[in-house]
């Protein structure tokens, strides 16, 4: 069979293909078609352009690829109750008429016989509306302003149907691939119930459109998606590619039943410059021993293109898989269990502090308000508790801390996502600012403090935004360094503000050594035994931590400041 035939096989509920197809070989990817020239042409290594919605794009000449600039400043959506004053979706029909003939020819003969013509569609709704507003914005703004969100989605979903029948009808593609990331390695970045509730239908439509006319679908988000993965399925999606092995693909392939082709398992943690040829191996042994008996699977890199970042790991993948073909394969009766998060008790309050009935229901009030990202209820109960004489360090540490260790405790267990983070953010952040006055008044400060970044070569900050939150909400000072930052810039930053931990943030494999060098330079500068170096981000692991002999490594950001505090404690002893 060829890796056409063998992938149209895979898309049968009953299908049979005859081995077991390497990564993209079925797919010929088309990313010259002229809208996507239209769309992205301006975006050159080393360059700050405009995309045609208006957002900045970052693309730096030393960076794995371009990122959107949503600072206040920037961003394109400044407020959304009025967002048809701001948002213009590019007119595609008007610009991008011609070239489409000699590009569907040229597609049409690369691919031969053996594989699929691939129509490319990037950034997605969700992605789209996160590029115009900044991310924090969005995942808030569909708590407060649920009405025009759903205007704003239907808005960009109907540009996306137009551009999709667009593509189809001028390009003649056999798939569309299109990308839309919905959540982080570990969780959605939303509750199950609130991604129903905004993009469900919105994407139902969308992939109606492209299944009405007789395409493929293929739909890529390296995240963790299992509790809407059925929804998938049901709303047109035919192959979701980037299925990181945190989603445990043996229980999703008996849960779909062949539903859904499952593309990925090859995560970014063997993509690295150290990872030597014996390592991948063993690691793609391993992805395909698990996931290619369930069927309907393809083992890929989780990238929403062909190819990996260190070109000696891809070889190696290919081959490994090209071995597993030409084995004799057992079935297998029982698929492993992989573990997912538990939830772990937060630290103890160091001390016991005696409070009246009273003062114990007004702080109980706060935690709960402030869990619940009620700004005005946190405020009033902060300003009901100091009119009770209720010292402020009291407050912080009986009221609003507790209410962030509840809630980074459901957090971790899958119960609370990342929209009620930042709306609790915000409540922290408006009684902090009744409490900070007081403090120095009262004597109180910080348990310590903390300079925090995303390494260089790096431009995600969601993580770290995250963690920043979760420290705060610790008691703990933070001096948030941004993305981009240097291993100099750490040390010298800890060294002036006098901070007690380095924490630093990485999404890429590929600026995982800027870490290395924090923990280099530190000790160069003679303070490695006065500040603690913590790591974390999607393709850090314990073993790396202990590696470049980093302090400590934490897997989600409410784990981060329990960690933190644990560290602070310690050195404070």
């Amino acid at each position: 069979m060829t890796p056409k035939e063998i992938f149209l096989e895979l898309l049968k509920p009953n299908g049979q293909p005859e081995r077991q197809l390497k990564q993209y070989e079925a797919l010929h990817m088309v990313l010259t078609d002229p809208i996507n020239g239209y769309l992205r042409g301006s975006r050159v290594r080393g360059s700050v352009s405009k995309d045609r919605w208006g957002t900045t794009i970052n693309f730096p000449a030393d960076a794995p690829g371009p990122m959107p600039v949503t600072t206040e400043e920037l961003k394109v959506l400044k407020d959304i109750t009025h967002w048809q004053d701001y948002v213009h979706a590019p007119d595609i029909i008007a610009n991008c008429q011609e070239g489409w003939e000699e590009c569907a020819a040229d597609a049409r003969q690369k691919a031969g016989d053996e594989r699929l013509v691939t129509g490319f569609m990037a950034t997605g709704m969700f992605e789209q509306l996160h590029f115009l507003m900044g991310f924090e914005d969005t995942l808030t703004s569909l708590y407060e302003y649920p009405d025009e969100m759903h205007e704003l989605i239907d808005y960009i979903a109907d540009y996306r149907i137009e551009y999709a029948k667009m593509l189809i009808d001028r390009l003649h593609p056999d798939v569309v691939f299109t990308h839309d990331d919905w959540g982080t390695k570990e969780a959605l970045f939303m509750k199950p119930e609130m991604w129903r509730e905004f993009f469900k239908e919105p994407y139902r439509r969308f992939y109606g459109a492209m299944r009405e006319r007789g395409v493929i679908t293929v739909h890529h988000a390296d995240s963790y998606l299992v509790p809407i993965v059925e929804d998938m399925a049901e709303i047109g999606i035919q192959v979701w590619q980037g299925v990181l092995p945190e989603n445990n693909i043996p229980e999703l392939q008996k849960l779909l039943k062949g539903r859904m082709v499952l593309m990925g398992g090859i995560g970014a943690a063997i993509d690295r410059e150290d990872a030597s040829e014996a390592e991948i191996r063993e690691y793609v042994q391993k992805t395909l021993a698990a996931n290619c008996p369930g069927g309907h699977y393809i083992p890929s890199i989780t990238y929403g293109l062909a190819g990996t970042v260190y070109k000696h790991v891809d070889p190696v993948i290919n081959s490994e898989i090209d071995r597993w073909n030409a084995g004799l394969h057992m079935p297998r009766f029982q698929l492993p269990e992989i573990p997912r998060r538990t939830t772990r008790k937060a630290q103890a309050a160091k001390e016991e502090v005696i409070l009246d009935t009273g003062s114990v229901e007004i702080l109980s009030a706060i935690s709960d308000a402030l869990a619940r990202g009620k700004k005005k209820q946190t405020v009033n109960f902060v300003e009901e508790a100091l009119a009770a004489e209720i010292p402020a360090q009291i407050i912080l540490s009986k009221g609003l801390m507790p209410g962030m260790t509840k809630l980074g405790d459901d957090f971790t267990a899958g119960k609370a996502f990342v929209p009620e983070m930042l709306m609790a953010a915000r409540c922290m952040n408006a009684a902090l600012e009744k409490l900070k006055p007081l403090f120095a008044a009262e004597g109180s400060a910080s348990i310590g403090k903390a300079c925090l970044g995303t390494v260089k070569g790096d431009m995600h900050d969601i993580g770290k935004n995250l963690v920043k939150i979760m420290m705060e909400g610790a008691g703990i000072e933070v001096v948030d360094l941004g993305v981009d930052v240097s291993a100099e810039t750490f040390v010298e930053t800890a060294i002036n503000e006098h901070c007690d931990i380095i924490a630093c943030s990485a999404l890429l494999t590929t600026t995982m050594a800027e870490m290395q060098r924090v923990v280099q330079i530190a000790n160069e500068r003679g303070i490695r035994d006065q500040v603690k170096i913590m790591i974390g981000g999607a393709p850090i692991t314990q073993e790396f931590c202990d590696e470049i002999g980093a302090d400590a490594y934490t897997d989600d950001a409410a784990q981060a400041a329990r960690t933190a505090a644990a560290l602070l404690q310690e050195m404070h002893a």
